[in-house]
């Protein structure tokens, strides 16, 4: 500013030796941008005794950077005139920048040394308002969720009837469209026309023990039909472990009708377990009181009948279905035909890790008939958007299963009431309590669940490419509240910090749940609603629940009411409920309002260096074998590079965060790019999405992942069996590849690869 005056004090004494150049330049390093003007008196005028100079012009300069003294004619007045404006204009500018005050960036990843929220200074950047401080937008969500709320959510959402596809299934998707249009939220309709099965009307499945036939009114979607008689034998859970229990004691599997009771794994889990010991068919029965139980036992998510493909009424795509159909039969049945059939089996062993005999039923057969029929329903998913101010076409996504089989108070109406209240109080909050969100948040809410996560599934076929580079991480709402003994949750391993600090923010949760950390994170499973938006889509996800020290026993029943429910929490429904809230909206809040995105990379890496360390272990180990069963040319050496640099474009980045300007959008958007490029960079481009259509590497199921790697690994130890290297290879190539093209992903632009695999 100083020289600003003195040059145009020169100009009003009539002292013109000198050109004027601007050099605006940005100090990047700094906390303050300035602008350097640099007066120059390299041009020796020559003036005669007349008053007119002639000016030298060293070096090349003409045009504007060089100014000739003529005389003072009226036109040199003007020029003068223009020059003193100029000049006090981008003095004026100088001032601006000078004085105006950068704040600190925030950093929202959990990296080394760097600050976890926005600072309380104002920040302003193009196409946003102020941000806020980090305590404010909690205490904003805080004022606007209320227990009085969710509880009129629970009277205005539930529902006695509102299977998918059903008139009270429309009634109620038609409650939550008008409430994301109080709410301002541009919402829109999905449809579907998913092709399920229903049990027939005119010829009921149905179960026949020692003469007695019984109708059965619960059944199995996607089981499955005929008639198939067979020797009785009970198998705890159906898990693998059960299935091996018995074949270590030599029963004979093959044929049999198994009696498994539900819990523990999938309706679906226990039916492929059982497919893969040979047996006819499988009986699946719930706890005492017991005696409808609805389900499916598709092995996947989505319409089976339309694997990787969107099920929109103008397709037509080859008649094909998903692998994980079950071959078998399956069917519910009820309480009172269950402990009939176990009273006249015989304890034929002595007791074992079930706690319980093994009870056979060699003389006792069990014919099973199931009938159920395929339809064509015709299903809606309701979205709604808050846009965000700075990147609105990056967005988390929140979701909720609508329907059920009965009432579905635990499995549907808790988690529709929490998302509508979330999208009332955070629209709320940005339109009148300053809040303003960088990136978007998309509310979605699911039909045809209860098939197997089918409505949101479609969703993501439909729309995967406009999904692939925008959608950066989903949270579901789907049971969140069956017990109050203990928080349980699967993340992505990108998320799984995130969903620690929450808890830790929110004290009264964290007594309750006693912070038991490594116990309550639990892999994702396949059943999870989350899943397919992780295993499929590529989009890290976040799933939670409150629950009891044992499973609420009345999901998928008519039981499912909320004075069960109320029962199962010591009549803490409304409070979980509410806490849930809290837990979904303050995740989904952070990442919608921090700079950078809450992407914990150092949970991958280390899963990647578990991983690595077991197949080198193992391969090693194998080709050490007096007769080695693994050739030497098969080497760990191209994984244990890949896993290097993972862990070196990990770090490069950290480096990039440290040193750049983030407070510049686009400089936060690159590196958000960058790090929501990780998890869809682990699905394997070399699997067909019909035969294996959760492609993650490490999350999916398949040959191509790590896991299968380790078990095949460990299947030639125990077997002792000739390793088919060829095939071992490729699966192991390929593996290796993804997580290479995952780190050069992370890594940036070409010229900042690492080829050295």
């Amino acid at each position: 500013m100083e020289q600003a005056r003195t040059t145009i004090s020169k100009i009003f004494n009539g002292e013109p030796r000198s050109y004027t150049r601007f050099n605006l330049t940005q100090n990047m390093e700094g906390d303050n941008s300035h602008v350097e003007m640099k007066l120059s008196a390299d041009l020796d005028e020559e003036v005669g005794g007349n008053g007119v100079g002639e000016t030298h012009q060293p070096n090349g300069v003409h045009g504007p950077y060089a100014l000739r003294k003529t005389g003072r004619s009226p036109m040199n007045i003007c020029f003068l005139v223009s020059a003193t404006l100029l000049i006090f204009i981008i003095g004026y500018l100088i001032g601006y920048l000078v004085h105006r005050k950068k704040e600190e960036v925030a950093l929202s990843c959990k990296l080394a040394d760097l600050p976890l929220s926005p600072p309380s200074v104002v920040q302003r950047e193009t196409g946003a308002a102020p941000l806020m401080d980090w305590a404010d937008v909690k205490s904003l969500l805080a004022e606007q969720l209320s227990a009085d709320k969710l509880e009129q959510a629970f009277r205005d959402l539930g529902s006695a009837s509102h299977r998918a596809g059903s008139l009270g299934d429309e009634a109620l998707a038609n409650k939550v469209l008008s409430r994301f249009k109080a709410y301002s939220m541009h919402p829109w309709s999905d449809e579907h026309f998913v092709r399920v099965q229903e049990p027939d009307a005119r010829k009921p499945n149905q179960v026949t023990f020692k003469g007695v036939t019984e109708k059965q009114t619960g059944f199995l979607s996607y089981s499955a039909t005929g008639n198939v008689t067979g020797a009785i034998l009970y198998a705890y859970y159906g898990r693998m472990d059960d299935f091996e229990m018995l074949k270590d004691f030599n029963m004979l599997l093959s044929g049999r009708v198994v009696l498994v009771k539900a819990g523990k794994i999938s309706f679906a889990d226990k039916v492929a377990n059982a497919a893969r010991w040979n047996v006819s068919a499988v009986l699946i029965y719930g706890d005492t009181d017991i005696n409808e139980l609805y389900g499916h036992v598709h092995l996947g998510s989505g319409d089976p009948y339309s694997p990787g493909f969107p099920s929109f009424n103008h397709t037509r795509f080859a008649a094909v279905q998903s692998s994980g159909l079950p071959s078998i039969l399956a069917q519910t049945i009820s309480w009172k035909l269950a402990e009939r059939i176990i009273g006249s089996l015989e304890g034929h062993l002595p007791p074992n890790k079930w706690r319980d005999v093994i009870r056979l039923g060699d003389n006792d057969v069990v014919t099973v008939e199931v009938n159920n029929v395929l339809v064509e329903k015709k299903i809606h998913n309701i979205l709604g958007v808050i846009k965000g101010l700075v990147d609105p076409d990056r967005y988390i996504i929140l979701g909720a299963q609508r329907d059920a089989w009965g009432t579905g108070f635990a499995k549907s109406t808790v988690g529709t009431s929490v998302l509508v209240e979330l999208a009332r109080s955070i629209s709320t909050m940005v339109k009148h309590g300053g809040f303003r969100p960088r990136r978007s948040i998309v509310f979605a809410s699911w039909s045809a669940g209860d098939y197997g996560n089918v409505g949101s599934t479609e969703w993501l076929e439909g729309y995967l490419a406009s999904l692939s580079m925008k959608a950066f991480s989903y949270i579901s709402l789907d049971g969140v509240v069956t017990g109050s003994d203990k928080f349980n949750a699967s993340a992505s391993h990108l998320l799984q910090s995130l969903v620690k600090r929450t808890m830790k923010e929110l004290s009264p949760i964290k007594e309750r749940a006693k912070m038991q950390w490594q116990a309550n994170l639990q892999p994702m499973q396949m059943s999870d609603a989350a899943f397919p938006f992780l295993a499929f889509s590529g989009i890290p996800s976040i799933s939670f629940r409150f629950t009891g020290t044992s499973d609420y026993p009345y999901l998928d029943t008519p039981l499912d009411t909320k004075e069960q429910l109320s029962k199962a929490t010591s009549y803490q429904v409304t409070k979980l409920a509410l806490d849930a809230a809290q837990v979904a909206g303050q995740m989904t809040l952070r990442l919608v309002h921090d700079y950078l995105l809450s992407f914990d990379l150092q949970g991958y890496d280390q899963l990647i260096t578990v991983y690595t360390a077991d197949i080198t272990r193992k391969v090693l180990t194998l080709q050490k074998e007096p007769s080695p069963m693994l050739p030497k040319e098969v080497t760990p050496e191209w994984l244990q590079g890949a896993t290097g640099s993972f862990s070196r474009a990990m770090s490069d980045l950290m480096d990039f965060i440290r040193n750049s300007e983030l407070h510049d959008p686009e400089m936060c958007r690159e590196i958000n790019d960058r790090l929501m490029q990780v998890e869809r960079n682990l699905l394997s481009p070399y699997v067909s999405p019909r035969d294996s259509p959760f492609r993650h590497i490490f999350i999916g199921s398949g040959q191509h992942t790590f896991k299968a790697i380790v078990d095949q690994l460990e299947a030639f130890r125990l077997q002792n069996s000739v390793v088919d290297v060829d095939t071992f290879k490729t699966e192991l190539a390929l593996a290796t590849w993804t997580l290479q093209g995952c780190a050069n992903s992370l890594a940036g632009d070409v010229w900042s690869l690492d080829n050295e695999i």
